[in-house]
């Protein structure tokens, strides 16, 4: 059932006197709500194309370069393509040109940017006060998406059609509400760790973020720290001398109750073709780690877990470290298990506790929801899913740092007993 700010919500929009319109005042950022596909493990939401009415799911991507969709499952009678060599194709960091010899369609036209048939059409968002819902606004110009066929979905959740793009490019969704309204180019995700509501939500344009019963905006309660470029594209296909677009950070150390990690310092650092280094994303379900840090903290993690009486069960792939769950006591903060923190520049610390370090894969076993990402990954480090879920982490790329909001408190009340929608 929808929590009770939902009809709050509900007096507010009514209240502004206004069920759906075209602005004609500028908003002040823009919300979505956000969805679990507990099966496939991704994380997804709706955009509004073409039609008001008309929504598109699409799963998130933070290393994703723009949006993504088979056209063919909607009616799209504004939608025209972008033509090959134009500004708008470049900005897809695309100079190619694609031709088609079937009926003319979306996804199906001569002399258009190769990136998938890439067009645009009319698209529209909700605005939001950090509080409540309000507006909706038409883009004041066309939004660019591609058209991918049917066999593009395999890997995607069946929820879904597509997905949408939120690295740091010009194409990205957030990049392009904030500029095309001329907002703060940040955003925040708050994923959801079940499918059921409460939801969770993504915001774009900064805050504040507000949610009962706290009166105050969570915005200021985060700690931050750097954005890191990596000077090399991880994305599979890239120009020589494209920088990264993923989001990465400075971690300078693993530990497991206060007790650091044995880790190759050099693991943790960029090197200068690319490698290494931690990186965000919202399409690795689980944390993976390089095979030798992966090993210490599992290693680790098992001694401080026979410290709390955690009984050791066999270990279920992909995780190397399993346990009874009847023998783990249970809190507001998931199951009582030794904590484990990553450290951050600038001597912060983002604290993972047992809601997100641990995983139920079966009856009465609980396993450590890290696994191997082998011994020779691009990136050491790749935080996933599951360890962000229930935080409140923005994306500022204005002053370029990362914002976290590691109060257990606010955690739990930010993402699972108060939603927006």
């Amino acid at each position: 059932m929808p929590s009770s700010i939902f009809y709050s919500l509900l007096i507010f929009f009514f209240a502004v006197g206004i069920s759906s319109t075209y602005a004609k005042f500028k908003p002040r950022a823009f919300l979505y709500s956000i969805r679990k596909d507990t099966k496939a493990l991704q994380y997804y939401t709706s955009l509004q194309v073409s039609e008001r009415e008309q929504y598109v799911p699409v799963v998130l991507d933070l290393g994703g370069q723009h949006t993504w969709f088979d056209c063919d499952s909607y009616k799209l009678p504004t939608y025209k393509p972008i033509s090959c060599g134009t500004t708008k194709c470049k900005n897809a960091k695309n100079n190619g040109c694609l031709g088609c010899y079937s009926p003319r369609k979306p996804g199906c036209t001569n002399n258009t940017c190769d990136t998938q048939g890439l067009g645009e059409d009319a698209f529209f968002v909700v605005d939001t006060n950090g509080l409540a819902v309000g507006i909706t606004y038409e883009l004041p110009k066309p939004f660019p998406f591609s058209c991918a066929d049917s066999d593009s979905l395999r890997g995607l959740s069946s929820k879904t059609k597509g997905m949408t793009g939120l690295a740091n490019t010009i194409t990205s969704l957030h990049s392009q509400l904030s500029t095309k309204f001329k907002l703060p180019h940040k955003f925040a995700l708050c994923l959801p760790s079940t499918t059921e509501y409460p939801l969770g939500h993504m915001f774009i344009g900064g805050g504040p973020y507000y949610f009962q019963p706290y009166g105050k905006d969570i915005a200021k309660e985060l700690i931050t720290t750097k954005l890191v470029i990596n000077p090399v594209s991880t994305y599979p296909i890239y120009s020589v001398g494209d920088a990264s677009d993923e989001y990465f950070i400075d971690v300078t150390s693993i530990s497991v109750d206060n007790k650091l990690v044995s880790v190759n310092a050099t693991l943790l650092s960029i090197d200068k073709e690319g490698n290494g280094g931690t990186k965000l994303s919202t399409v690795t379900p689980f944390t993976k780690l390089q095979t030798s840090i992966y090993k210490s903290l599992v290693s680790d993690f098992k001694k401080a877990a026979a410290l709390r009486k955690m009984k050791r069960v066999a270990s279920v792939a992909p995780f190397g470290a399993c346990f009874k769950a009847s023998t783990v006591p249970k809190s507001q903060t998931g199951p009582v298990v030794p904590y484990i923190d990553i450290g951050l520049a600038g001597k912060q610390h983002w604290r993972f506790y047992g809601a997100n370090s641990m995983v139920s894969v079966k009856k009465d076993v609980l396993c450590l929801a890290f696994v191997d990402g082998g011994s020779k990954p691009t990136t050491s480090v790749v935080i996933g899913g599951h360890q962000m879920e229930d935080y409140l982490i923005e994306f500022d790329l204005v002053s370029s740092k990362l914002g976290i909001s590691t109060s257990l408190l606010f955690r739990n009340t930010t993402c699972t007993q108060s939603r927006l929608m």
